[in-house]
């Protein structure tokens, strides 16, 4: 539905982006079609990113196609990003003719059917029912909650993801129509690029990559660099196992990281950018290449942008999936074809970077926020969080909790806020034990500290750290030595081996976390001292690698076992001394034991026993040899009497 033909309704846009008030009557309407304030056939709205495809999105379109087509209904099917709430997907979405958008959960293929029927009868109020979302100059359902008011959401504050799952991140009339790229043309006309690094630098935005470093000042030590040449960087890389909020952001909203970047790289000086993304992001890239061709086509990215004398060209460079290529000296080596390896500073990337030249790299949520400030004023960015983390950061949740997803919450927010509030707290009513946060590099808060705020300096004094946004959440039946084992065992993998401490480092260290979850080979009368001793060293070996490896990621990679042993000694302890994992997670510590009375000599468990440590006759009670026991659980599995215990 559009009343404008496409030359005109391209001028809409220009005016638009250039500032101009609207106040032509079609003008006014128009710009309602593009934002679908104003449809005259239903909108039926897929949350189609990376995690609504997996819980079965796909299906459920070809089911929405295929309602449509049966029962001859004219209505339009969108695609959508991600809205956070990745728990409730497949996420369904039904506006109709001038009522409120209304939004489905778990709508997979099979119940595609009763829902839109539902929908299409305005009866709305199913058990899949979320709540519905306003729109502009529509009129609400009596009976429907607000979907913003869902526990989930309502102590968010909304600012990277505010039009994640909303808005078509496929069209840049769309973006444009609500506000997109003004702020752009206005920073680029009227500001000079001191200006617009000092607005950055006042509103106290700070990188969220992980290392927290003011923004405003990083963009300053580049724009008084005099160079020829200069460029700005886009970490999309994520290598954070746990972490999924830049992608969600690309594949949701890709014009706002291309007007952030567009207007970090004015304040350098920039004329070249890069996009560096993990290949492992198919959606991702293909959104970004199609955002970039379509600003290319309206002039905002180019040469000589609406005539200023601004020049800005952006790039896309696939990485293959290095954690260490998150650090950005690495990150540079690897855009310009070398293996990524980090290397000594200073000099810093704004003096020398890429190819040389004065580099600035920031992470997608930072320069997600860029836009946003400009356009409300630094005053209103720096209002929001606390003295010295300002604004908003987006978390990924995951692990043990009844809703996973994306949260986007105000910094000073509590660690018990968005675990119990957001999250609706643990799954399966089990108890809260740790909540990893920072990433492999990071570390442990515990119950006593669930109440700590959220910022960079305070999680910094219980031993955690922001880092990009992950929080991974565990439960009573979480081992914690098999966490620091599986962190250690990523940070190890992953070492670009370039310095000792980190490369041999963090192989020992993950040896000795090996020792002591296995079954010693030979349990002699000293093994326990000896496995005491290795942990000892797991601290001194730790303090080395923190004070001499060469980038960050080296530096903090101690960080989950130092944090494991400081909150959780008493189950290293246990494993040590008693040989004993408490949950049972670790299996070569696990111990099984076959009851005489209940086994009937069936055979089934000693022919499943990988090792051949059942031994018994036929018809007669078997037994199990613990020396040859491996803990796989095989037996207790393939038994048909419960004859057999984990003990």
């Amino acid at each position: 539905m559009t009343g404008m033909n496409s030359e005109k309704r391209t001028q809409l846009l220009m005016d638009l982006i250039k500032g101009q008030k609207i106040e032509n009557a079609e003008a006014k309407k128009e710009l309602g079609v593009i934002r679908r304030e104003i449809i005259d056939t239903p909108i039926i709205y897929v949350g189609a990113g990376t995690c609504g495809l997996g819980a079965g999105a796909g299906e459920t379109i070809t089911a929405i196609r295929q309602y449509i087509e049966n029962n001859k209904i004219a209505a339009d099917v969108m695609e959508v990003g991600c809205i956070g709430l990745c728990t409730a997907e497949p996420i369904v979405d039904v506006q109709l003719p001038g009522k409120n958008r209304v939004s489905f959960k778990k709508v997979t293929y099979d119940k595609v059917n009763d829902v839109l029927d539902a929908a299409f009868a305005k009866k709305p109020e199913t058990q899949e029912n979320l709540g519905q979302l306003d729109v502009e100059g529509s009129e609400k359902w009596d009976t429907l909650p607000n979907f913003n008011d869902h526990p989930f959401f309502a102590r968010q504050r909304r600012i990277v993801l505010k039009s994640c799952g909303l808005i078509n991140p496929e069209s840049i009339d769309e973006y444009i129509a609500f506000g997109g790229y003004a702020t752009m043309l206005k920073m680029i006309t009227n500001h000079s690029d001191f200006e617009v690094c000092d607005l950055i630098e006042k509103s106290g935005l700070r990188g969220r990559g992980g290392g927290g470093f003011p923004t405003g000042r990083k963009w300053k030590f580049a724009q008084k660099e005099q160079n020829d040449q200069k460029y700005i960087i886009c970490n999309a890389d994520e290598g954070d196992p746990g972490a999924f909020m830049d992608r969600a952001v690309i594949e949701g909203d890709p014009h706002r990281l291309l007007e952030g970047m567009a207007i970090g790289a004015y304040a350098i000086g920039a004329s070249v950018g890069y996009i560096y993304i993990r290949a492992e992001y198919p959606l991702a890239i293909k959104r970004l290449q199609i955002a970039i061709k379509q600003a290319k086509e309206y002039g905002l990215l180019g040469e000589n942008i609406f005539g200023t004398g601004f020049s800005f060209e952006l790039k896309i460079k696939m990485g293959a999936g290095a954690f260490v290529c998150g650090e950005e000296t690495a990150l540079i080596h690897s855009i310009e074809g070398k293996r990524g390896m980090p290397r000594p500073r200073p000099p810093f990337p704004a003096v020398s970077g890429l190819f040389g030249k004065p580099t600035v790299i920031n992470n997608v949520e930072t320069f997600a926020n860029v836009a946003e400030i400009l356009t409300k004023g630094w005053e209103w960015f720096a209002s929001v969080g606390t003295a010295t983390s300002k604004g908003t950061k987006v978390f990924a949740l995951s692990g043990k909790i009844k809703n996973t997803g994306l949260v986007e919450i105000p910094m000073g927010t509590t660690i018990r806020q968005i675990i119990f509030d957001i999250a609706d707290g643990i799954a399966n009513g089990k108890k809260f034990k740790a909540v990893q946060i920072g990433g492999p590099s990071g570390g442990c808060v515990t119950e006593q500290n669930l109440d700590i705020q959220i910022d960079y300096e305070t999680l910094l004094t219980v031993g955690a750290m922001m880092g990009s946004g992950g929080l991974v959440v565990m439960d009573e039946d979480n081992c914690m030595v098999d966490v620091a084992k599986f962190f250690m065992d990523f940070i190890q993998r992953e070492s670009c081996g370039k310095c000792i401490p980190c490369r041999e480092g963090t192989r020992r260290m993950l040896e000795i976390l090996e020792s002591i979850t296995t079954k010693p080979i030979h349990n002699g009368p000293n093994s326990a001292l000896e496995r005491m001793k290795g942990v000892m060293q797991l601290e001194k070996l730790a303090t080395v690698i923190k004070e001499t490896s060469l980038c960050a990621l080296g530096q903090s990679a101690p960080n989950p076992v130092l944090s494991t042993l400081k909150w959780f000694r008493n189950e290293y302890e246990e494993h040590i001394f008693e040989r004993n994992c408490p949950t049972k997670t670790c299996t070569e510590l696990r111990k099984f034991k076959i009851h005489a009375d209940l086994c009937t000599g069936c055979t089934l468990c000693a022919r499943k026993c990988p090792t051949g440590a059942i031994i018994g006759s036929k018809k007669a009670p078997h037994f199990i040899i613990d020396d040859k026991c491996i803990g796989c659980g095989s037996c207790k599995e393939s038994c048909n009497f419960n004859a057999i215990e984990m003990i």
